[in-house]
Order: C-alpha cells, then structure tokens, then sequence
C-alpha cells in the first residue's frame, strides 16, 4: 500500500485501506474455485446452459483487464514513464482476454453494470470483481471469494491493480496541529478496525490484522498482497484512454493486437509530447494597445457629439433598471468566457502554463502535424460534428412539425393525452435517457437485440444481432436514434404554439380554391410556420452541435473515437489527456466562433446587402431625370 503512494522515493500521502479485484464465486453453481483460471469448468457443479456464462468481468476495461496483464509479466507503464501495454507479453494477454470471449466462456462488451447483474441473477458462475460488488448482493445469494487463479499454461497468477485510500495534507494544512492530529487519528488502528467493521474495507496497516472468522476481507488482504500497486507516475493518466481504445479494438476484432497496442502507443506518446515552446506576449499587448486606443478615440468622438450626450442622459435613468442584470451576465457569461478565451493562449499541465501566443490553435489547425483527416484531428472531428448536427436537427423539425401539426387538430381525440406522453421524453433528464438508451443497444442483453429475436421466432427471419458500437455507422446511428428521441419533443411544442398563429380563413379559402392538403401545407402552413421555427431551429442546431452528454455516456466515442464531437474531444483534452487545460480552452473557442459564425456572421451580410439595396434605390429615386427635364413641384 505504501508503494502506490510513493512518487520518486517519497511517500505522499498516509495511506489508510487498500482495494484491489479478487475472484467471486456462487455457491450453487461452483464446487469449489479451481488453482487455475482455464479450469474454472471443472469446478462448477452442472454445464452451463444456454444464455449463461462461466465468467464475467469487465474485459473493455483496462483496470478489468489488469490481472490478465499482470500474469502475462506485462505493465501498463514503463519504470521510465513510458507506454507499457505493448510488446509481446501485453499482445498475448489481450489475444488471451479475446480468446475467453470466443470460447464463450464471457460475454463481450461487459462493463460493470453487466458483471453486478449477470453475477446477482446466477447467468455467471465466477465474477472478477472488487469488494464494491459485494455491497450489491443480497444477503440471500450464496457466494464466496477467493484469490484470483492462476494461469495454467505459465503457472504465474493473476495480479489486479492495487489501489489505496490516502490522507494527504496541502502546505497550508500540514503546518495546523488539528491537521495533523486528525490525520493521525484517521489513520490509526482503532480508526482501522472501525472502518473494517463498518465500511468493510481492508486496511492498510501491517499491525492491523483480519480475524479468521471474516473470510471475506480475509480473502481481499491475501489478494492486496499479491497486487500490482498502480502507479503513482502523472504519466499514468495518459494511459487509460489509448489503452482502452486499443484493447476495445482488439476484443470487437478491428485490429489484430500488434497492430493496435502498436497504435495505443502512438497516442500515448501523442499526449505525452513535450508542451510548446513559450511565445513572446509582446505581440498581444501591442495588439491589445491598438485596440484599446482605437476604441477609445472612438468612444471619444462619439462623446463630442451633442446628440450621442443628449441620448446618453436621456437614457441614464434606464440604465439604473439595467445595472444589477449587466452585473450578473458580466460575472456569469463574459468573465468565464473571456477567462477560457485568455487559458487558450497558455499551455502545459495544471500548475505549470505558460504562454504561447496561438500555438494551441495552430496545433489544433494542423492536426498536430499529423493527416489533417486522421482519427481524433480536428477536421474529422468537425466533419462528424456537422453530420452530427445536420441528421439530428433535420429529424427534430420533421418528426416534431409533423407531430405538432397532428395534434394541432382541434377535433382530434385524446390530444392532451398524447400531447403529455410525448413531452415526456424531454421532461427526463438527459443523462438518465442517455444510460437508457445504451443499455437498449447492448450487442448481447439490450433490448433491440431481444426484439431482433422475437422477430426471428416469430417471422422466420434470420436477422443478426449487431455490436452497434464496434463500426462507426452503428454507433453514429445509435447516438442519433438517442439525441432524437430527446429532441423531437421540443420542436412539437414550438410547432403547436406556431400553429394557433395561423389563420383558419386562410386555409379555408385555399381549400376551396382547390388546394390539396400537400399543397395547403407547402404553400400556407409552413410559410406562416417558418417564421416561428426558425429561431427554434437555431437554438436546436446550437444545442445540438454541443451535446455532450448522448455522445459521451452512449457510444462513448466508440469504435477509436470516430463518433466523437467537438465538445466531446475538447473534454478529453482537459480530463483524460494529462489536463491539457489550455488545448481544451482552445478548443471551446474555436467552437465558438464557429456557432457565432453560422448564427450571426449570414444574417449581418444578408443586412449589409438590404442596406446596400435600400441606399442605392434611395439614389435611383432621388436622381434627376436623364433628359435633364425638371419635375414640376
């Protein structure tokens, strides 16, 4: 435990209970838990049957895939905080983990929702798992816990990832007494054998020991003992993201394992390159200067103007009623957005920025020297980012116009009926319908594969399961098929308001001029709709292009990123990819100026243009004649 506290020979923190993975097992349905992991089936007391598996763990996961890892004599970071998930032992413990899914001993894609589950309802013989599950079964499932197996073909046991709970003190807190007192109380023994009463937890203490009776913790103390402590390196939080794509893109097989741990390191390496150079700010300040002196020689020669100071004291008592809301957007809207817009000029991980001018940026723009279209560069992002937007907002307007205008109808029945059940996918939160949604799309358990069934049982159809998130076009199409049914509601409101707008006469007398619905609607509805869609459509196409949670909790990304967006790359910039906060903040603003260019950059030159229209027929109007003849007045 102290080890995965050590950074450099020096211990940061007091290291007070220990967690690491260990081998579960029902009573029911196993003997006894065999020495090694390839006889697990010989323990079990009848075959699995159908729709049941040997073992589940989280084999998408790197910290699931860990223990394989570690008995293959593979590391996810070098001693030199380099990659380490590469190489011939990490290959062959991946080919391993795939190897157990096409046996069918464990089911593919299980995420630890999937383990909890399977395990509770007896489809699962053995689980690997923390002693997180435990608090998830109930006291009527008989199970047992043992220290993970080994492996037969090397003999050498499986190693999870140590992890410890620590207390650390900041500069500030480690000079107060109290501090320091309740650090000692908290990591003492009485407070130890309090927290394995109670919490369950495993301490971290060598004088603090598990009595023989509780075989529970005792199990996860033989098991913390043999772990792998993680790394206490900053390096090791660049390892999670390509390793999990790499290891994810092996177990879908789009990637033999070389190939794609080969890649993982490429990332890892991508992330982990040195920071940019700093840049003179001189350039800024000059073009900050200029600036400011421009406007305030313009501020200046407006204030000369007698009109422009009679308005200004006109207006004063006004500006009285406007003062407190000016306050509360300035410190909520502008000073974040200025303070993002200044973090983008800096790089460097927390703690160390400095400034590179626009370096950010450029690195941005030119995909890192990279292909400008290749996975993860800001053009591809872009390039989904709009197909994103373009698919979802065209189905918002044509499923909620179409629904609106249905129960717009005045003779319709059960129309409030039907108008509050379909409100109410956008009453739930989002991130509740998000979870919904992937969990309906799940290759194996998900919904749409049971329907794929029933259809099969019931037609004779032969129709395939689909792993939707193996293949960009699946995946892409699970997030919209989520982000629609979140978004189609919205529009339908904003179309049954528009719709009392519209005259009756109107459609009446185009009904007996001989107008066809089809007509009535292309040629009446929708142009006195237009006007009133128009700035919901805006807002959809906004909310849209920065809909972070569907993409995030649904596909994830998924496969190798593909399905990402803007707002979605910008987030693993700054939390996944070594807290590049000054990269991320680049990229919110280039975000923004590209929805402040769609919105506003169209409408300003389409009234440059009527200005321009308006100005020359005002000429033409006030031109003399051509014959020079005179108007009589």
């Amino acid at each position: 435990a102290l080890a995965a506290v050590t950074l450099d020979g020096r211990a940061m923190a007091v290291p007070i209970s220990q967690k690491c993975m260990a081998l579960y097992y029902r009573r029911d349905l196993v003997r006894a838990p065999p020495d090694t992991l390839e006889a697990l089936p010989a323990g079990l007391r009848a075959p699995t049957p159908a729709g049941h598996f040997l073992l589940v763990y989280q084999n998408t996961s790197v910290y699931g895939h860990a223990p394989l890892l570690g008995a293959f004599g593979g590391r996810l970071l070098t001693a030199d905080d380099h990659f380490g998930f590469v190489g011939p032992e990490a290959a062959a413990s991946v080919n391993y983990a795939k190897a157990l899914v096409d046996k069918g001993w464990v089911p593919p894609n299980t995420d630890g929702a999937l383990v909890t589950s399977l395990f509770r309802a007896g489809q699962a013989a053995y689980a690997i798992s923390g002693p997180w599950l435990a608090s998830s079964l109930s006291d009527d499932i008989p199970y047992g816990v043992a220290v993970l197996p080994k492996l037969a073909h090397n003999g050498a046991r499986m190693r999870p990832l140590l992890t410890v709970e620590a207390l650390m003190l900041s500069p500030k807190g480690a000079k107060k007494p109290l501090a320091r007192a309740l650090v000692r109380h908290l990591a003492s023994a009485r407070s130890a054998l309090i927290r394995m009463r109670v919490a369950r937890t495993v301490s971290a203490r060598s004088d603090v020991t598990v009595p023989d009776s509780d075989t529970f913790l005792k199990v996860f103390q033989q098991q913390a003992q043999l772990a792998e402590p993680m790394p206490t390196s900053v390096a090791m939080r660049a390892v999670w993201e390509p390793a999990r794509k790499a290891l994810r893109k092996v177990m879908d097989g789009r990637a033999s394992a070389d190939d794609a741990l080969a890649e993982g390191k490429r990332r890892f390496a991508s992330v982990r390159r040195p920071a940019l150079p700093p840049a003179s700010p001189t350039p800024l300040l000059l073009l900050v200067t200029l600036a400011s002196l421009w406007g305030a020689w313009r501020l200046l020669q407006r204030a000369r103007s007698a009109p422009f100071r009679q308005r200004l004291r006109a207006s004063l008592p006004a500006y009285r009623y406007l003062l407190h809301a000016l306050v509360v957007v300035g410190l909520l809207v502008f000073v974040p957005l200025f303070a993002g817009a200044a973090l983008s000029l800096y790089a460097g991980p927390a703690g160390q920025l400095h400034y590179v001018g626009l370096g950010n940026f450029i690195d941005i723009l030119s995909a890192r020297g990279g292909p400008l279209l290749a996975t993860g560069s800001f053009y591809l992002v872009l390039i989904v980012t709009v197909l994103w937007t373009a698919v979802n907002l065209l189905l918002h307007l044509a499923i909620g116009m179409a629904l609106g205008i249905v129960l717009s109808r005045p003779k319709m029945r059960l129309r409030s009926f039907y108008r509050v059940l379909l409100i109410v996918p956008w009453a739930v939160p989002n991130y509740v319908t998000a979870l919904a949604w992937k969990g309906m799309f799940h290759r194996q358990f998900g919904a749409v594969t049971a329907l794929t069934h029933t259809l099969n049982d019931a037609v004779g159809l032969s129709l395939t399961p689909i792993s939707w998130f193996s293949q960009f076009s699946t995946a892409f199409t699970a997030n919209v098929a989520t982000n629609v049914w979140l978004g189609f509601p919205f529009m339908m409101v904003v179309t049954m308001a528009a719709m009392t707008s519209v005259p009756h006469a109107v459609l009446e007398a185009a009904e007996v001029d001989g107008a066809s619905r089809w007509q009535r609607f292309r040629l009446v509805t929708l142009p006195l709709l237009w006007p009133s869609m128009l700035p919901a459509a805006v807002l959809g196409a906004i909310w849209t292009f920065n809909m972070f949670n569907v993409v995030f909790l649904v596909s994830g990304g998924a496969p190798d990123g593909q399905t990402d967006i803007l707002v979605s790359e910008a987030y693993r910039w700054a939390f996944t990819r070594q807290a590049q906060y000054g990269y991320a903040a680049a990229y919110a603003v280039l975000i923004f100026l590209l929805l402040f260019g769609v919105t506003k950059v169209p409408g300003w030159i389409a009234g440059r243009k009527q200005r321009r229209k308006v100005r020359s027929h005002g000429s033409t109007n006030n031109a003399p004649p051509s014959d020079g003849s005179q108007v009589a007045g």
